[in-house]
């Protein structure tokens, strides 16, 4: 959901930005449209949530909602005062320290998003206004461990808290959380795997809990590799439009596991207004909500077991089976939850690395140290873009506005 920068780390994966009144964006065309207006009734802004529609959540809902499940969301902060969020939100932690705070234009816009999309409940009568979410019955926990792209204190945040998002994970595990999503990625020009980084991914799994990422949004600039999508046991999600067709945008690599809703996605804001965007984060966070649907029905599946129920149940696969392009095809809760009675539970075993080399680090039940992994560019602070929507226009009372003082 953001501008890209070649040769420097992708800006926070979840930062919701506007246009002007040209498309302003390399990675961005003329895809990002102004929506016809709607009458400004009680459903307008969840009618424009097509997404749901695509994933059959009526249908899902009918065996789970998500209720008793956890899903961390490692971001930017999310506004747990959003009427959308409101007793969804449990209590995070802020693994950066500084930065934007509540009030200001760069706080928790991108965190908030990926909440909303993954257990939005709306609110008003009957919960029929604002956001709804895949697992509207799911909590979020909130860890803050990268900056909105345009605050201040990014370049700080660089240098001092590189190693956010390995004790961000397993911080939301050890508190509990069911699944991890992590629509947030790097994929610059020195992009590699970290090893603590990757430790804590399979720390994560051996505790069994579910991690998802967002693919990257590198589709027109070469398709570079992106991680933490590209670590093992990762359930990397690329994303595809309304008719099923990949995003330009998204990144096409062997990690690609499922597809999901990337584009036109309604999000909500800590502004209180609601915003259509793009970008694999989103897509990543569709999947969390799967996730969590799936874990809610069955919580004794291991995560890779929650893996291939994906893949084996995604809709529209590839010829083949499979491809970079989509992985092994649209995602699909409800076919997801209707297979998953059949499987017996089975323990994680460890997953081998996909680029040839073992980053296990001291394994699941050591803990790391305070300064390790400190030298990853940008783990905590812009680390995040890859996944990032592009907030295009504002969804507000079903018509399309500006923030005020915007171009």
């Amino acid at each position: 959901m953001t501008r890209r920068t070649r040769g420097a780390p992708v800006a926070g994966s979840g930062r919701v930005r506007r246009l002007g009144r040209a498309v302003l964006v390399s990675v961005l065309t003329a895809g990002v449209a102004l929506l016809p207006p709607t009458a400004a009734h009680a459903d307008g802004i969840q009618a424009q949530e097509w997404a749901l529609d695509a994933l059959h959540a009526q249908d899902a809902w009918r065996t789970a909602k998500g209720h008793g499940v956890v899903v961390a969301v490692l971001d930017t902060g999310v506004d747990d005062q959003h009427p959308d969020l409101a007793g969804q939100v449990l209590p995070g932690k802020d693994l950066v320290g500084f930065g934007a705070a509540r009030g200001q234009s760069k706080w928790a816009r991108h965190g908030t998003a990926m909440a909303g999309i993954i257990a939005g409940r709306g609110h008003g009568p009957g919960g029929s206004e604002g956001v709804l979410g895949l697992a509207p019955e799911a909590k979020i926990l909130p860890v803050r461990v990268i900056l909105e792209d345009g605050d201040p204190d990014r370049k700080k945040a660089r240098s001092e808290r590189g190693a956010a998002l390995a004790e961000g994970i397993r911080w939301a595990v050890d508190h509990g959380a069911d699944v991890i999503n992590l629509s947030l990625g790097d994929d610059s020009s020195s992009a590699h795997p970290e090893p603590t980084e990757d430790a804590a991914v399979q720390y994560a799994l051996r505790k069994g809990a579910v991690v998802v990422a967002s693919a990257g949004n590198g589709g027109k600039e070469g398709d570079p590799v992106s991680y933490p999508a590209a670590y093992p046991g990762v359930i990397a999600v690329t994303a595809v439009d309304r008719y099923g067709r990949r995003a330009a945008f998204s990144t096409r690599r062997w990690y690609a596991t499922v597809s999901a809703p990337g584009v036109d996605v309604v999000i909500a804001d800590p502004d209180r207004r609601y915003y259509e965007g793009w970008g694999t984060s989103a897509a990543a966070a569709f999947v969390s909500g799967a996730a969590a649907l799936v874990r809610s029905a069955y919580p004794r599946l291991s995560p890779a077991q929650v893996r291939k129920l994906f893949v084996d149940t995604a809709r529209n696969a590839p010829q083949g089976g499979r491809s970079d392009d989509r992985g092994a095809g649209l995602i699909d809760p409800a076919a997801a939850l209707g297979k998953g009675s059949s499987i017996e539970p089975r323990p994680q075993r460890p997953a081998v690395a996909s680029y040839g080399k073992r980053y296990f680090g001291p394994g699941p039940d050591t803990a790391v140290s305070a300064g390790s992994g400190s030298l990853w560019l940008a783990s905590a602070a812009g680390v995040a873009g890859t996944g990032l929507l592009v907030g295009a226009y504002v969804l507000w009372r079903g018509g399309l506005r500006r923030r005020p003082g915007e171009q």
